[in-house]
């Protein structure tokens, strides 16, 4: 299981295609954004794109999933891929923190307030909502992240990242091992 959250390009932004409906088996996503009129939220369904919310077009996170099936099957065809995606368009990184989300997407435009209600006002904590629920399945592997261009020039981004990266590993447990 991959998480995976930034802005924009996570969400997806290129038109799904035909061939990007095509997806390899075993390939699984977590819906993590309500109101979705087929996907119910906290259920596994086959990573067919979109995969973070109802805005959501084909993200950079579809093909990162799909290589993963592929890379893995040769030396075991029964592996599984899941991802839980989580992404709100323009969010500053402010939008990730548990601590900050609310307040800052407070005094955001209303089509942001809108994304983020999919994801119950505040990101992180459907990140860590779902997580918890795929580790009843599943492994946490990694967290890839797509995030910045909203908070370009900030001295302080990185040691945002490593905040929200932080709590993620205390929150769900998840040790030394987990690459970002």
């Amino acid at each position: 299981i991959y998480i995976a959250f930034g802005q924009s390009n996570m969400e997806g932004n290129p038109a799904i295609e035909d061939e990007d409906l095509e997806i390899p088996e075993n390939y699984y996503m977590m819906q993590t954004a309500n109101g979705h009129k087929e996907r119910e939220v906290g259920n596994w369904y086959p990573a067919i794109p979109p995969l973070a919310n109802n805005n959501a077009k084909l993200s950079l996170v579809d093909y990162f999933g799909r290589n993963m099936v592929w890379l893995q099957q040769e030396d075991n065809p029964d592996i599984k891929i899941g991802l839980i995606v989580v992404a709100v368009a323009g969010s500053s990184i402010k939008g990730f923190d548990k601590d900050t989300a609310e307040e800052y997407y407070a005094g955001e435009a209303s089509w942001m307030q809108g994304i983020a209600a999919q994801y119950g006002n505040n990101p992180y904590n459907r990140i860590i909502e779902m997580a918890k629920k795929a580790q009843e399945v599943g492994v946490i592997k990694g967290i890839v992240m797509h995030q910045g261009e909203t908070d370009a020039g900030d001295s302080t981004w990185p040691t945002k990242v490593k905040k929200i990266y932080d709590n993620m590993i205390t929150d769900l447990g998840l040790g030394d091992n987990i690459p970002l």
